[in-house]
């Protein structure tokens, strides 16, 4: 088959990232757009791609067939509503946007011109996450009686330009790692019946919040945080547990009861969630059954709702 040819949206770490992973399969970058062109020409040199002064010249130019956009979250839309336009199917990082306002426009970009699109969240592209979810859905731990996940780094410890850090960029906890340990409750047990976010705000982001997501029978407490370092899930039952020690990017996940142990071993990487992209688009297909365009939408009602309690609002917003 010939190889896919993505059109990249951004050359900064998430962009490099995911070029050295995905070139490595059956995967060629044909175009590059960068605010900063200098970067543009560079990552377009290091890969064989044209570099592109403006995001429309680069959708005029054609020669490839999916846009992968690896912006800030804050110019998701604008990217991905122009892509969509021009009837190119995109994979755009998480959080696809600031808010479940912005994920409904371009979920409806994507049915109005019927082209995929999907967010980059490569947790669930990957198998081992789909091993815990049959785990928990077949009882293999009894009736769930409590889960909790933690997800730290210092971001705090990073450059104060940093997008991360920026109110401006939509930076924080909630939205740039937060995303993954609600998105994984969500898809383990689907919409909580209730959402309680308690945070820290300091200098205009979110630096720290524990959210509490309440099922029928028990919770979901994570615990996230841009102050310290530390990643587990660990989701007890009536008859056993599941451990999952680095989530989001998993490779090993186990299960303990009564009968022993057993481990699952996988991978989370790029070239999968590429891979897996490009076929599904190459199928047809409007969304993703990795990532369904209502489980992107519902995460970010989550977010909202927390950043609803927080207080917390962006400069950018009325």
């Amino acid at each position: 088959m010939e190889p896919f040819r993505w059109a990249y949206v951004g050359s900064g770490s998430i962009a490099g990232n995911t070029a050295r992973n995905i070139t490595k399969g059956n995967h060629l970058i044909r175009a590059v757009y960068s605010r900063n062109a200098i970067k543009a020409e560079a990552f377009a040199k290091k890969y064989g791609a044209q570099a592109y002064p403006d995001f429309n010249g680069l959708l005029d130019s054609g020669g490839f067939d999916g846009v992968y956009i690896a912006t800030p979250h804050t110019a998701h839309l604008e990217y991905a509503l122009k892509a969509m336009e021009a009837g190119y199917p995109v994979l755009c990082e998480k959080p696809v946007g600031v808010s479940a306002e912005q994920a409904e426009r371009m979920i409806g970009a994507s049915r109005e011109h019927g082209v995929y699109f999907s967010e980059a969240m490569w947790t669930w592209f990957s198998d081992l996450a789909y091993t815990v979810k049959g785990w928990t859905d077949e009882g293999r731990i009894g009736e769930i009686a409590n889960v909790e996940i933690e997800y730290a780094f210092p971001g705090v410890m990073m450059s104060k330009n940093s997008r991360l850090l920026m109110p401006q960029t939509a930076g924080g906890a909630l939205l740039d790692i937060g995303v993954y340990p609600i998105t994984y409750c969500y898809r383990l047990f689907g919409y909580p019946r209730t959402v309680a976010c308690t945070g820290t705000i300091k200098d205009g982001i979110d630096v720290e919040e524990t959210v509490t997501l309440g099922y029928d029978g028990f919770s979901c407490r994570l615990d996230i945080s841009l102050t310290k370092l530390g990643e587990r899930c660990k989701i007890t039952g009536t008859e056993g547990t599941i451990h999952i020690p680095v989530f989001h990017m998993a490779r090993t996940a186990s299960l303990k009861t009564a009968g022993g142990r057993e481990t699952a071993r996988g991978k989370t990487d790029y070239l999968t969630e590429f891979t897996r992209a490009a076929e599904e688009i190459r199928q047809g297909a409007t969304q993703s059954a990795y990532v369904p365009h209502e489980a992107t939408l519902h995460c970010l009602q989550i977010m909202d709702e927390c950043r609803k309690q927080m207080g917390l609002r962006y400069p950018f917003e009325a």
